[in-house]
């Protein structure tokens, strides 16, 4: 370890290329913390982006005209709006109305929780697209001869319909699942020290801007490259033949 910290900071004082990570305590720490709030960004919003995708599916397809004009509605509201907007909205306009119903001067909710908010509902819209995709696509016979066992409509969506529809839908889920890590950094606008900030911090400190964000685009390639792999094995491990899957 001493001999890579020696490494960079020779590096530094003889070539000039300041990789403050790797031989100063402070901003390596920052920058192992915002890996932190990026890598927490982002899968709880994958997570919940999916539930709110898989709800909305749901009542899609079971729900009554009432319940698909809501899901069509925040579909559209989320999918036509600036995901940076739906940030600030909820982050400079919701958080302080909150805050002041319940008297209470401090932010009733925190930058790292709306942010997660706003990254859910965002992701969420498209994905609850993507299912009705992946629904539509399901055979009718398929879902005839469940009816013919005596399953309810709900058994035949959760048991039958949705995990066919997931592995139908997991090459669209992929690719709005990736843009929704990319778009964790947005949570930089209200400081939440995710990669993003703790880099800006670390270059108007260690005045190395260029290091830095060479840094960071090869933080996310490994990162998206590692995350859209492992997608790729779960289509081919949850492929079901005949349907267009590798």
């Amino acid at each position: 370890m001493m001999d890579i910290v020696e490494f960079f900071a020779e590096l530094y004082h003889s070539y000039g290329i300041n990789l403050s990570i790797f031989y100063d305590h402070f901003d390596r720490d920052l920058f192992l913390e915002g890996i932190v709030y990026t890598a927490w960004l982002s899968a709880a919003s994958i997570i919940g982006s999916l539930v709110v995708g898989a709800l909305g599916a749901y009542l899609q397809y079971t729900g009554g005209s009432w319940a698909q004009r809501l899901v069509n509605g925040y579909v559209h509201a989320f999918r036509n709006t600036p995901p940076l907007v739906q940030l600030y909205f909820f982050y400079f306009a919701v958080g302080p109305t909150l805050s002041g119903l319940m008297g209470d001067i401090h932010p009733a909710v925190s930058n790292v929780t709306w942010a997660i908010v706003s990254l859910t509902l965002y992701a969420g819209a498209f994905n609850v697209e993507i299912f009705r995709s992946g629904i539509e696509a399901v055979p009718q016979s398929t879902i005839e001869a469940a009816d013919a066992l005596g399953m309810n409509e709900g058994q035949i969506f959760r048991r039958i319909v949705l995990p066919l529809s997931v592995r139908i839908s997991l090459a669209g889920l992929t690719n709005n699942l990736v843009n929704l890590i990319k778009t964790t950094t947005n949570a930089f606008a209200i400081a939440v020290p995710e990669i993003l900030y703790a880099s800006s911090q670390i270059w108007s400190e260690s005045m190395n801007a260029l290091e830095m964000m060479i840094v960071l685009l090869v933080f996310f390639m490994l990162l998206i490259g590692a995350f859209t792999w492992l997608m790729k094995m779960l289509e081919r491990a949850t492929a079901v033949p005949g349907w267009g899957q590798a």
